[in-house]
């Protein structure tokens, strides 16, 4: 009877320690995937993961990110929501295993911000308010992640640029928001592109940011600057695009 005790036991720890090694691998393919600019096979691979790890902290944090961005690129409203969501659950998934972690909250950060930026003037507002919350959080977790310093730079720039019926609803709601201004817009997307001198869109939103601000020649070098680079997410390509769109218009 203990020799049958045993023998389950050795097997039950050998099928453990076989599966944490299986997950590894996929956590490892998932990774590559991306890299490989094939977000929607990540994301799949993320979802097969979880299956068996629900709390697989990186696969958690790559779900959301893999929502986030293959949502931006749907045309449909509803489509986008939906992404969006399963963005802000697997990135609510991910601070519950670890709320320390500076990629889970930066991976909340852009989920509340995408759906910011198709939502009302409401629901817009109260989003913004969480878009900061966590990017200040990523940031104080890790003084040193380029993206998050992104994020707080988009936050600052819309609202800066909130309209007035945005403006009335903010203070309706909550007495109003913290001050956004390009200035800090500017600053944050600079310290972004020092940190992580790689990230196209940072460069798109920093040009953007330039223009606004009346600062077009700067607008135009960092534009320049962006269409050097190499494409390292699926979504650069389009970026590029963008870029020389707006490259010509400012020429």
């Amino acid at each position: 009877m203990v020799k049958k005790i045993i023998t389950a036991s050795v097997f039950l720890l050998g099928t453990l320690i076989s599966q944490a090694q299986t997950v590894d691998e996929m956590v490892a393919q998932a990774k590559q995937l991306e890299v490989q600019m094939k977000e929607q096979e990540a994301f799949d691979k993320d979802k097969e993961i979880l299956k068996i790890q629900p709390t697989q902290l990186d696969a958690l944090i790559q779900a959301s990110e893999m929502a986030s961005r293959i949502g931006n690129r749907q045309k449909d409203k509803t489509a986008k929501t939906n992404y969006f969501n399963q963005a802000k659950d697997y990135a609510n998934a991910a601070l519950k295993v670890n709320p320390n972690s500076a990629m889970a909250n930066y991976a909340m950060s852009v989920a509340m911000g995408r759906m910011a930026l198709i939502s009302g003037a409401k629901d817009k507002v109260a989003a913004s308010k969480d878009v900061k919350k966590y990017a200040d959080l990523a940031i104080k977790l890790d003084p040193k992640f380029g993206p998050a310093y992104h994020v707080l730079g988009k936050w600052n720039y819309e609202v800066a640029t909130l309209n007035v019926f945005e403006r009335s609803a903010a203070k309706m709601l909550f007495g109003g928001i913290p001050e956004g201004s390009l200035t800090n817009a500017i600053a944050n997307y600079e310290k972004c592109r020092q940190l992580d001198p790689g990230f196209i869109l940072n460069y798109y939103e920093l040009a953007r940011a330039y223009k606004e601000n009346d600062q077009e020649d700067k607008a135009v070098e960092v534009l320049k600057k962006a269409l050097t680079l190499r494409n390292i997410t699926y979504d650069d390509a389009s970026i590029k695009a963008d870029v020389k769109k707006m490259l010509d218009d400012l020429q």
